[in-house]
């Protein structure tokens, strides 16, 4: 344990800490020999904070606490959208680097490290959270830890990467559309996609305010409960947030599917998918006995989270549109302009079809409990791949990695990202929850953990 962290997941660490078999200070200086081996190929991290690393491992170590905390010694890294104090929060973007350094840590930061956690970087991702790739102009793209040749997806590309990778055992990222769920099918791990308002958001740099959620990867569902866990709770300052009771899911990991109603989505969550995306939903359907479903209406929903993010991103960036245009990256930049352009009276009917469109999914879950569907369309995508083809048809690969997660944080439900090991490249299968049930969407993901159905998939590095 004291050197090898690189498949070790975050609760055998904790627990290995707790009983004296290792030290925080060990697993962090073995972490951070890993991320200098490995990040140079695989480019997930932008900023490593080994001084600050190494301080809070020894101040783990010496706590008297440190068996009461559930993820002592455990390394983590960040999407550098978050706050990390003293250093710039860039956002992925060129434009940022001028920016002063953070002045105080993210919350979600500020709540891993009190449950024992080791901040040890920051990490790679699409311009302003704009992307489905992780193919960064300024910093470079990240890697595909199974084939590095080929996309970790996006936006949070690095969080994919260093977690696949065998940096981290767990790393945060945000998802608006996808971009937890799309890098977590493609590097073979969890991902967790919380209910909207359910975790804080303060002191991370927005994307689109009303799609935007934080959450998880990690290379075990235990650790997802754990971080999230963590995570939970209340903070007045973000104006999303749920004043909701912390709900532990741990508790409920054990308790298998006995009572769960599993459903499978039809229709257009099979329209487009590749073999693999279909192998992969339906090796996990039949595991669940899981009986179909349709989604009413997911093209149009996906169609109205186009045009709701695009005319928020596009009013959060105006400013810097107008004053430093060339800056960015341009394909975020002309998507950005084209939906400053969107006509208020689109924007409305987007918002009533959002409502109308909730109300209807939520009738689902009156039936079943969870509800599956494929993560991406395909396995990961070579590096520059502009387009894949679907049933004959050339389809863009930034714009439609996201086609199956898109319909999904549109309306803020939970979901588990799940990895199903197909050969030569994983993929990944969505357990959909109903709001503010992630202990459920959780649960079912550890029962397949458990069988054999899903599990992380080590590189070959």
């Amino acid at each position: 344990m004291a050197t090898d962290t690189t498949w070790s997941t975050g609760s055998e660490i904790a627990q290995a800490v707790a009983t004296g078999e290792t030290t925080a200070l060990s697993v962090t200086e073995a972490a951070l020999a890993v991320i200098a081996a490995r990040n140079p190929t695989l480019n997930a991290f932008t900023a490593v904070t080994a001084e600050r690393a190494i301080a809070r491992a020894k101040a783990i170590d010496a706590s008297p606490d440190q068996k009461k905390m559930p993820l002592a010694g455990v390394p983590f890294a960040v999407k550098n959208l978050f706050d990390i104090e003293g250093i710039a929060t860039v956002a992925g973007s060129k434009i940022n680097r001028a920016h002063p350094p953070a002045a105080r840590d993210a919350e979600l930061i500020e709540r891993m490290e009190a449950a024992g956690a080791v901040l040890v970087g920051a990490l790679n991702m699409g311009e302003y959270a704009y992307d489905f790739t992780g193919e960064n102009v300024h910093d470079g793209p990240s890697r595909n830890p199974h084939d590095i040749t080929r996309m970790t997806g996006g936006s949070s590309g690095g969080s994919g990467g260093a977690v696949g990778g065998g940096m981290v055992p767990i790393a945060l990222g945000s998802d608006t559309n996808g971009s937890i769920r799309v890098p977590s099918s493609l590097c073979g791990i969890f991902g967790l996609k919380p209910t909207y308002g359910r975790l804080p958001r303060a002191r991370s740099f927005p994307f689109v305010a009303s799609l935007d959620h934080l959450g998880p990867f990690a290379r075990s569902v235990r650790d997802l409960a754990l971080s999230y866990d963590a995570m939970q709770g209340y903070d007045p300052a973000d104006a999303g947030c749920a004043d909701k009771p912390k709900e532990s899911t741990t508790p409920f990991l054990d308790m298998g599917l006995d009572g769960l109603r599993v459903a499978v989505a039809g229709g257009y969550f099979r329209k487009g998918a590749s073999p693999e995306a279909l192998a992969a939903l339906d090796g996990v359907a039949k595991a669940l006995d899981a009986r179909p479903v349709e989604i009413p209406e997911a093209a149009r929903a996906r169609a109205a989270a186009y045009v709701i993010t695009t005319t928020e991103g596009a009013a959060l960036h105006l400013d810097r549109l107008r004053k430093q245009a060339d800056d960015f990256d341009p394909a975020v930049r002309d998507r950005l302009i084209a939906g400053a352009m969107v006509p208020s009276t689109l924007v409305v009917k987007a918002q009533n079809f959002r409502r109308w469109y909730r109300d209807q999914v939520l009738k689902l879950f009156t039936e079943c409990d969870v509800i599956l569907a494929p993560a991406t369309p395909v396995t990961a995508p070579k590096l520059g791949q502009v387009n894949f083809t679907l049933d004959g048809v050339e389809m863009p690969v930034r714009a439609n990695m996201g086609i199956y997660t898109q319909p999904i944080s549109f309306i803020g439900l939970p979901v588990a990202a799940v990895p199903v090991p197909l050969s030569p490249l994983p993929i990944g299968v969505q357990i959909i929850a109903a709001p503010w049930r992630e202990d459920i969407a959780l649960r079912v993901a550890y029962a397949l953990e458990q069988m054999g159905a899903v599990k992380a998939v080590r590189p070959k590095l």
